[in-house]
């Protein structure tokens, strides 16, 4: 069991984008600027061992219940703590079920802090499975929201069983930026993966693989045109989810043909994400993506350009 050294600590865990169109469960990538603070300080009124959540606005306070508590009791375990109690504060900075990872950002926040508070023993393979723990109770086992969350960047998940990671790097001195438009529209992740098929035919699996593997590709060229394309094709998955929010489709449509080189649903949606290598170009776009969504889908919405987090879940 190893000693704390510190007695409180403030950790930060950015939004993130799953999927990314092909990549249905197996890439995510992390967006800078946006995401969840969580505090975590030994509390010698809580039993050893155990969490208690001191601090949150709108969820629930009982840490199995709470993506944070559900990931701090997780490293918690995996630490051996026992002879110290904790208490948890929850600092939402993405709205809840947006499709930007909010639970992730959550879990990955706790993780983190429980870590540094006893000497960062944990790697990053280990505070993603502490994370997944929580994924899992809330909206399913994937890991292509909680795996950019930790690490930053854009992650290429491998396989399952085992959890095995590959980061995709993306050169350093090629600009992205990713256009996130939040409509006031709430889609449970659970309802939209109930609207998935069952099974799909050769032509389709054949079609996305390649998009996917042409999206990765892509990432590691610093090919934002390229991501851009791949990231809008995605003939499984979209299809059937687009028109469970109202407007998508004509968003999707207004990005494209305003400059952005692709876009698609982040995560379960509704936030609609499309790219471009330029920021100023991206607000633009931004602004034609929210009109699409009051004009075809009667939609209020919020549009942000933000840039790429390469660093992921970190102590402040």
């Amino acid at each position: 069991e190893p000693e704390p050294v510190f007695t409180s600590v403030k950790s930060f865990a950015p939004a993130t984008v799953a999927n990314l169109g092909p990549g249905f469960d197996f890439l995510g990538a992390a967006v800078d600027g946006l995401g969840d603070f969580v505090s975590v300080s030994l509390d010698t009124s809580v039993r050893p061992g155990h969490v208690s959540i001191s601090e949150i606005s709108k969820l629930s306070s009982n840490p199995l219940f709470n993506c944070a508590g559900i990931a701090a009791i997780a490293a918690m375990k995996m630490l051996n703590i026992r002879s110290f109690g904790i208490s948890l504060k929850l600092e939402k900075g993405l709205p809840l079920g947006s499709g930007l990872g909010s639970s992730a950002a959550s879990a990955a926040a706790a993780a983190v802090a429980v870590n540094e508070l006893f000497g960062a023993k944990l790697g990053a393979d280990q505070l993603i499975l502490a994370g997944l723990e929580s994924e899992a109770k809330v909206s399913g086992y994937h890991a292509d929201n909680i795996a950019p969350a930790v690490m930053g960047g854009f992650v290429l998940i491998k396989s399952y069983e085992p959890l095995e990671l590959k980061p995709l790097i993306f050169p350093n001195n090629q600009e992205l930026f990713f256009i996130l438009v939040s409509p006031e529209f709430e889609a449970p992740t659970k309802k939209m993966r109930a609207a998935l098929p069952a099974e799909i035919g050769m032509p389709q699996h054949v079609w996305n693989c390649s998009q996917a593997g042409a999206l990765v590709a892509s990432v590691l060229e610093g090919d934002v045109a390229g991501l851009g394309k791949a990231l809008s094709s995605d003939k499984i998955v979209e299809p059937k989810r687009a028109p469970l929010i109202p407007g998508m489709e004509g968003v999707k449509k207004a990005a494209i043909e305003t400059g952005a080189f692709g876009c698609t649903i982040s995560g379960a949606g509704p936030t609609a994400v499309a790219v471009i290598d330029n920021e100023d170009k991206g607000k633009v776009i931004g602004e034609k993506m929210v009109e699409a969504f009051l004009k075809e889908g009667n939609l209020r919405s919020v549009s942000m350009v933000k840039r790429l987090d390469r660093v992921g879940a970190r102590l402040v």
